[in-house]
């Protein structure tokens, strides 16, 4: 029989002056559930506030995953069924990403693995983020008729150039180069090192700083290697620039490249409504003078995504029915009603309390 830790979603413990949080859905790759916000949450206070706790390492179960997102099959079900889990989930999920932004102790993010949507949050707001081999990191919500959220719209618009505006429309998946050159991690370690890496931050003594976190990781890191997307910067920078999707998409026209025909086919397959509102949330995200501004906004807009036909259809194509082949309404981005897109920047009542 297992044990109570094993069965836990989330797994805390305390390893000597190392406090670690992992995630524990492995078959579900740890995807988030509010119980295990709300776990992870409580394990951060706790750690914060003991004196013998120096540093946090967050990593998840299982070799495939770090964390894949939120559950998104329970929103959908909330929303159709008209509760308040969905709101209740966001609201608890954005607190979390607005703790670990702000952890008063050095927080070591360990991105083994898939790393997307929720896990981003989970990872790329800390102050310690490791990548590895495995490694694939993506916000891709606009493929399931959603929008990059958990404080992503201040991540993605501080990236170089237009590199998070690419990520946050096409939502296609990056590699460890890519997302240390996109600045949402720091260090690369290879996965079989991890074991040692935890053993030696458990090792550091209790009054360790993130200076002496960050000498442990230097010393274990290897080069990841060249990064495709900076390779690509100046066709993405071309691209990418504009604040109308339809003036994307005209640029890529007129890019006789094959990296450019495939984003192209890339947005074609994406919610219209979503690319419309994540682009303008990107914008507005790059004008924002903190993070609490961008998850007030995306919690806004939480709000009114859970009335739209595409966030239903969106997570029907790719998780219940899974037959790959949304019907987007509307379908074009050209047909998309701007007075819609308007309606999903009035602030959230009450707002998020950070």
């Amino acid at each position: 029989m297992r044990d109570e830790a094993q069965q836990s979603e989330v797994i805390v413990e305390r390893r000597a002056s190392a406090g670690i949080i992992r995630l524990n859905r492995p078959r579900a790759l740890n995807s988030l559930t509010l119980e295990m916000v709300r776990a992870v949450a409580a394990a951060l206070d706790d750690f914060a506030a003991d004196a013998t706790i120096a540093t946090v390492v967050v990593s998840g179960q299982g070799e495939r995953g770090f964390c894949a997102g939120g559950d998104i099959r329970a929103l959908h079900e909330s929303g159709r069924a008209g509760t308040d889990l969905a709101m209740t989930f966001w609201r608890d999920e954005f607190r979390l990403n607005y703790r670990i932004a702000t952890y008063p102790k050095p927080y070591v993010a360990l991105m083994d693995g898939i790393t997307m949507g929720g896990g981003v949050g989970l990872s790329s707001h800390g102050r310690h983020r490791v990548v590895t081999e495995r490694t694939r990191l993506a916000m891709p919500e606009t493929g399931i008729g959603y929008f990059p959220d958990v404080g992503a719209t201040w991540l993605l618009s501080r990236t170089p150039g237009e590199v998070g505006t690419w990520m946050g429309l096409t939502g296609l998946t990056i590699d460890a180069a890519d997302v240390i050159y996109a600045g949402l991690a720091d260090h690369h370690i290879a996965s079989f090192r991890l074991p040692d890496l935890v053993d030696t931050l458990a090792e550091l003594p209790r009054n360790a700083a993130s200076r002496d976190v960050e000498a442990v990781l230097k010393n274990l890191s290897s080069d990841p290697g060249t990064s495709a997307v900076k390779s690509n910067r100046d066709l993405i920078e071309r691209s990418f620039h504009f604040g109308a999707v339809e003036e994307i998409i005209h640029a890529l026209e007129n890019e006789p490249d094959d990296f450019a025909a495939e984003m192209l086919r890339i947005l074609h397959t994406r919610s219209p409504t979503s690319l419309k509102l994540a682009l303008r949330l990107l914008r507005q995200g790059r004008q924002s003078r903190n993070l609490a501004e961008c998850l007030n906004r995306e919690l806004g807009a939480c709000v009114q995504i859970l009335k739209s036909p595409d966030f239903y259809e969106g997570i029907r194509a790719a998780i219940i029915d899974k037959d790959r082949n949304p019907r987007w309404m509307p379908a074009t981005v050209e047909t998309v009603d701007p007075a819609v897109i308007d309606a999903f920047f009035r602030p959230a009542e009450p707002p998020l309390a950070l």
